[in-house]
């Protein structure tokens, strides 16, 4: 293993987020000046092959890279956040239902994270009509008021 590899796994390893190939090259660069995205990108790939890293793939984001301890994640429809959680081992069940050798799985769970559904409710108040916030209206509630 090079240099660069050893130094991208310990930054993914060592990492308590969920970071992109950029964030990544970013870390890398204030141990070698000299590296570029290409080799980053490169060696990615290979970890990646080798089963040393996770890549997290997410309809409309950069993919993001993770450890190899086992967890799973949830996803956030709106805004992208990528969360870990920790569920019971689903090896074994998901081998009976598919009924063949598995060597892993990847969950991801979709959801709406709580910032996401706070700015929804917020988008929302604000499109109503001032009359559907007042008191008057069954559907009024106190956090409505702004």
């Amino acid at each position: 293993m090079t240099k660069n590899s050893e130094y991208i796994l310990e930054i993914i390893n060592n990492s308590n987020t969920h970071l992109t190939a950029e964030q990544i090259f970013l870390r890398l660069k204030k141990k070698n000046k000299t590296v570029v995205k290409a080799t980053v990108y490169n060696n990615l790939s290979s970890l990646y092959q080798k089963g040393l890293i996770r890549k997290i793939s997410v309809e409309g984001y950069p993919d993001r890279y993770d450890r190899t301890v086992r967890h799973e994640h949830l996803v956030c429809r709106k805004c992208g956040k990528l969360s870990d959680i920790v569920l019971e081992d689903l090896t074994d069940l998901l081998q009976k239902q598919v009924n063949i050798s598995m060597h892993s799985y990847d969950l991801k769970i979709n959801y709406i994270c709580d910032e996401c559904l706070k700015q929804e409710n917020e988008d929302k108040n604000r499109a109503l009509p001032p009359k559907l916030l007042s008191k008057k209206n069954p559907h009024y509630n106190e956090e409505q008021k702004g």
